[in-house]
């Protein structure tokens, strides 16, 4: 099985504008993301609509594609970015040896074995979509578990399947609260699928995109991670993540 790992990066983000430029001790937050990804993956894009962005990969030595500016979520711009990047005598809609693995832009501390959890996902039969989750534990506080930044989710202990995502705090059937951590991988055939799906009614109140997949009756597997990460949704986490990494970088 062949793994490619697609970093989407947008510049207009609403909360923070310009984030994946933002630096940490040095080095920008796409550096490190991708600087990251590379220690599991042999291929690493990062899938850009922004000039600065390119030139800024490009200037670190990574590997980045122009995507359209219109994609509605990062899982559609990592099917134009698969898409630039192969062959297509390599991609077809029949690829189930091929999985893309959608890493999110704003994770600047994602570790590899987090990665590699999310790979071996794809050793079990059946598997369309995978995503990790890590469980809260008596160490966060009653605010973390209410976070509507923080998706939570519901999922089946026995099979490994997501049943349910939400901003909302939900639960798994033991009482167990798990939070969501945003890595995707998709086998080459599902994502050509699922990018073509109109979105539902679910993802919009959720803002969610997770949640279309599962209306449409697509798997989610679930792999397990212990490992905090630090995404970088606003500038305070910026701030948070700077902190961190004075201390354990």
């Amino acid at each position: 099985m062949k793994f490619i790992g697609i970093i989407p990066a947008r510049y207009a983000s609403t909360r923070f504008p310009g984030k994946p430029l933002a630096e940490i001790c040095g080095k920008t937050v796409i550096r490190r993301v991708y600087e990251q990804a590379t220690q599991a993956l042999d291929t690493v894009v990062v899938a850009t609509d922004d000039e600065r962005i390119y030139n800024a990969v490009e200037a670190f030595g990574g590997k980045v594609v122009m995507t359209r500016a219109d994609h509605k979520c990062g899982t559609d711009r990592c099917l134009e970015a698969f898409e630039s990047i192969t062959t297509p005598s390599w991609r077809t809609q029949n690829d189930t040896d091929t999985v893309i693995i959608n890493i999110q832009g704003d994770e600047p501390f994602i570790q590899p074995e987090q990665i590699e959890t999310l790979m071996k996902c794809f050793e079990k039969e059946g598997t369309e979509i995978a995503t990790l989750v890590r469980p809260y534990t008596d160490k966060d506080s009653q605010e973390a578990l209410e976070n509507v930044n923080t998706p939570k989710v519901e999922w089946d202990k026995e099979t490994g399947i997501a049943k349910m995502f939400s901003r909302k705090v939900i639960a798994c059937a033991d009482g167990s609260h798990y939070r969501h951590i945003g890595i995707y991988a998709y086998r080459a055939d599902v994502l050509a699928k699922i990018t073509k799906l109109p979105q539902s009614p679910l993802e919009i109140e959720e803002r969610l995109e997770q949640l279309r997949w599962l209306e449409n009756g697509y798997c989610i597997r679930v792999g397990i991670t212990e490992t905090p990460t630090i995404g970088i949704d606003t500038p305070e986490d910026l701030e948070k993540a700077i902190n961190w990494y004075k201390v354990n970088g």
